[in-house]
This record gives C-alpha cells, sequence and structure tokens, in this order.
C-alpha cells in the first residue's frame, strides 16, 4: 500500500528531538514500520526556514523569532520551565522562589535564538535584575553538563529534567516565574499532506484531527 509508505522529513529542536519525541516516535514507526523518518536539528526559527524551503516536512518547536505566513501553525501543548541545581544546592529549598533569589547564583543560559531564552531572560529585565551568565549552552544537556560541575545553575524546560539519568541534578517548579512557551507543529499551507503525516500529527496531538488540521492550513 503506497499510503502506508514514505519519508517524513521533522525540522524541530534539541529539547524536541531529546525529550517529547522519541515516544511519538516510536508509537508511530509501529503503525507505519515502512516510513522513513529523518530529524533535522535547528532553532525554532531555523527549524522553520526549512519548512519554508521545503527541506522539511514539518517543523515541532516554540515561537520562532520572526512570522512565517507561508506555515499553518497547530498549537499542541505548553512548556513550563523549572530552575535545575545539584541536589543539595540551596536554591531548591529556598521559599518563596523568586526571580532575586535565582539571581543571586551564576546562571547557565541558552543561546539566544531559542524562544525559551528570551521569556527567561524579559523576566529578569523586567524587574531590572542584572543575571551573572558565565557563559551560554547551546542545547539543554550541555547546560545541565556544566550545572553538574557546579559552575551554575540553569533556567530549563521542565520535560527536560530526566530523574533516571540526570544523577545529582534536581529541578524545582518555575512556572510562576516564566512564561511558558507553547510547542506547535508547523507545515506549508499548500503541502499536500499523505496520510500518515496526518496520522503523525494525531499521534502528538489527538486532538488535532484530520478536518482541524485541514482547517488550519485553509486559515
Amino acid at each position: 500500500d503506497n499510503l502506508q509508505q514514505g519519508r517524513l522529513v521533522i525540522a524541530t529542536t534539541h529539547t524536541h528531538a531529546r525529550y517529547i519525541l522519541p515516544k511519538v516516535i516510536n508509537a508511530f514507526l509501529k503503525r507505519y514500520p515502512r516510513v522513513q523518518i529523518g530529524l533535522l536539528q535547528g532553532n525554532p526559527t531555523e527549524i522553520c526556514e526549512m519548512i519554508e524551503s521545503g527541506v522539511a516536512d514539518l517543523a515541532i518547536g516554540t515561537e520562532a523569532m520572526r512570522s512565517f505566513p507561508s506555515l499553518a501553525v497547530l498549537p499542541c501543548f505548553e512548556i513550563k520551565r523549572s530552575v535545575i541545581a545539584p541536589k543539595d544546592h540551596p536554591i531548591l529549598t529556598v521559599e518563596p522562589l523568586t526571580l532575586e533569589e535565582i539571581a543571586k547564583y551564576p546562571v547557565i543560559a541558552h543561546d539566544a535564538f531559542r524562544s525559551g531564552q528570551w521569556k527567561i531572560l524579559d523576566a529578569f529585565v523586567r524587574r531590572g535584575i542584572e543575571l551573572n551568565i558565565p557563559f551560554t549552552a547551546v542545547d539543554a544537556d550541555i547546560g545541565k553538563t556544566y550545572v553538574e560541575l557546579g559552575l551554575g545553575i540553569a533556567i530549563l524546560a521542565t520535560v527536560a529534567v530526566d530523574p533516571l539519568h540526570d544523577g545529582d541534578l534536581r529541578a524545582r517548579d518555575a512556572s510562576h516565574l516564566f512564561e511558558s512557551s507553547t510547542t506547535a507543529i508547523r507545515f506549508r499551507k499548500s503541502a499536500y499532506l499523505r496520510r500518515y503525516i496526518y496520522d503523525f500529527i494525531q499521534t502528538m496531538a489527538p486532538n488535532m484531527t484530520k478536518k482541524v488540521v485541514q482547517s488550519h492550513q485553509r486559515s
């Protein structure tokens, strides 16, 4: 059946590729073993550019730094943020957790091209709080590596913390301090979507039926 085979190229960010998509792709490939999936990685703006240029079929990530009118946007779920620190760090137990308390410590930040980074920094800027940022990391896993070394704390997507694999690191919910980001699936409005692409979208976001997707495509 030609409808059951083909290739699906997904442009996505590190956090989504590492922490969100594995379960989705695993479930999808059990249904479509003859569909080959390719993953391309970039920041939120780069992955939209990959869709716009036709290099990829779907982009999965948070808000880009510019608009892409030719792309349909399917909002899926919110990404909340946590403070990540070594298990005995005082930031994990201080009450209440505030921006001022966080700013007492060096903060390892993401690079400036990721939507989460501007939302995090904006929270401090609005309060006139200056952060000590010794350096920036390109993704959550690299950031966590330097937190483990004791070089600072980090503010990361809560989904990027895995108790099974993160050893001596702990996370503390900070969603009251930082605006969430919205994970969305994007694709070209002009694109013809094969049946298995509709099914992939619904595997990731069950409310995104074919009818809903098509309504976004026309808008």
